[in-house]
């Protein structure tokens, strides 16, 4: 089978390599069949580009896989209307985030022929098969589709138990001297990065969060440097970004981790994703020992009752005492926090504030953005039990049409208060953050005229 996949142009001068479609990919070409990547993300071609490729060209299936979001939204839509005016329209496949949740809407409103509900590697081949084939889609596993008007879903695809199985991710078909030059937090000019997934799930169920499978599954520490040097050999990357939703899965995990890449003296940078409970000094010394430099913390507020409420499953004194943990480490913490979860005031808005200042390094610029009940979250149904939202067709055609705007207010601000506390929070944040900026190069050019730095290699942005 002739397949196109197709990565969506996010309006970013350099993307993330879409792993998502990598893997895609690489169980495709295991199973046999022909892959191409339409790199719209890359090349900025509009929709019309897809059409005309797709009346010259003849490929049995084109998929798209996109992430829940209102950008993610528009672009599907725009790219499923290029894809149904073609002359010679493929088999048209939808996956990932943003479909799974409310199959039957997307496939009305898109008019493909399937969507992959959960974890795709398997189930992609067995549709492959059964469209080469001319078998019923009832007899695929984990995908929805349209029948007399009728969505029908068919029983789950079981989930890969063992993913140290999985095949790696496609790179050869993606332009990776492009998605290399991506910068990540305390990363060189001069080095290289990637991604890597190093576990699938996670081990924790946030209200505002919206997994398709149940659970934690984690690669090997093996497995995952055995990718890393192909990384490291092939594409000359020096800095890994651990992308995964949660490496810090728990203490032995990523001290196993660690030490495995100590052990196989890899010398390169790296970043993760973490849990503040597991932010003990001796952990973050051992991931310092063998290079993390950066670890990205979901905090999401510092008020106690909000953080039940969203059942984070982690305290104030618990986020407060990882943070300063990590900083005596040497490693850069990633803040992120939300806004308006259940429960949340203008006081929980200013603690995160005055949390941010307190422990900012400057590694990166931080914002406040309001929470976002996405499709399939437990705070999605919560909001249309409330009447806060109607539908997922509501929330993305009126209620969801930025992320850094209210899609549905839970708290007992007005939204014109709520708008008010965010532009005071975020005005404070940014404030600090180029204030710091402008203090930074005011030392360089002191350095540069007074201390006669010939180190100095001029005002360019990283």
């Amino acid at each position: 089978m002739r397949v196109l996949l197709i990565v969506y142009d996010n309006d970013s001068y350099i993307s993330w390599l879409p792993l998502g479609t990598a893997y895609i990919a690489a169980a495709c070409l295991q199973a046999g069949h022909e892959v191409k990547i339409y790199n719209q993300d890359v090349y900025h071609w509009p929709e019309s580009h897809l059409t005309d490729l797709l009346n010259k060209e003849r490929y049995d299936v084109v998929g798209i896989s996109a992430c829940g979001g209102y950008y993610q939204y528009q672009k599907t839509l725009k790219l499923s209307e290029a894809i149904n005016r073609a002359k010679f329209r493929p088999f048209f496949v939808l996956g990932a985030q943003l479909a799974a949740p409310e199959p039957a809407y997307f496939l009305a409103k898109t008019h493909a022929d399937a969507v992959v509900i959960g974890e795709g590697d398997i189930t992609i081949v067995k549709l492959l098969e059964a469209i080469e084939h001319k078998r019923s889609l009832h007899t695929v596993k984990g995908i929805a589709f349209l029948e007399n008007g009728q969505c029908i879903q068919t029983p789950r695809q079981e989930l890969i138990e063992d993913i140290d199985s999985i095949p790696f991710p496609a790179w050869r078909l993606f332009p990776m001297d492009l998605y290399s030059l991506l910068r990540t937090p305390h990363i060189t000019r001069s080095e290289r990065s990637m991604m890597v997934i190093a576990g699938r799930g996670c081990t924790f169920k946030c209200n505002f969060c919206y997994r398709m499978d149940e659970g934690f599954r984690g690669r090997s520490s093996e497995n995952i440097v055995e990718e890393i040097k192909i990384l490291m050999k092939d594409y000359f990357i020096n800095y890994i970004d651990l992308n995964d939703e949660l490496t810090m899965s728990s203490i032995p995990r990523i001290t196993d981790l660690c030490e495995c890449i100590i052990k196989n003296k890899l010398n390169i940078k790296w970043s993760c994703n973490g849990r503040l409970n597991y932010a003990k000094p001796e952990v973050l010394k051992l991931m310092k020992k063998a290079g993390c430099v950066h670890i990205g913390y979901g905090i999401e507020s510092l008020d106690e009752q909000a953080l039940r409420n969203m059942n984070k499953c982690l305290t104030v004194k618990q986020i407060t005492s990882g943070i300063e943990n990590t900083l005596k480490a040497g490693i850069s913490p990633g803040f992120n926090i939300i806004f308006g979860n259940i429960g949340e005031t203008r006081e929980s808005l200013q603690k995160a504030v005055d949390f941010l200042l307190k422990y900012d390094d400057h590694s990166q610029m931080r914002t406040i953005r309001p929470v976002t009940p996405y499709p399939g979250s437990p705070l999605y149904y919560y909001a249309i039990e409330q009447g806060l939202l109607k539908d997922v067709a509501d929330f993305y055609e009126n209620k969801h049409v930025n992320s850094d705007l209210l899609a549905v207010n839970f708290t007992n601000l007005t939204d014109d208060e709520f708008y008010q506390a965010l532009y005071e929070a975020n005005y404070t944040l940014l404030t600090n953050y180029h204030s710091w900026q402008q203090k930074s190069m005011e030392e360089e050019l002191r350095n540069l005229y007074f201390k006669k730095d010939v180190t100095f290699r001029g005002f360019r942005h990283t």
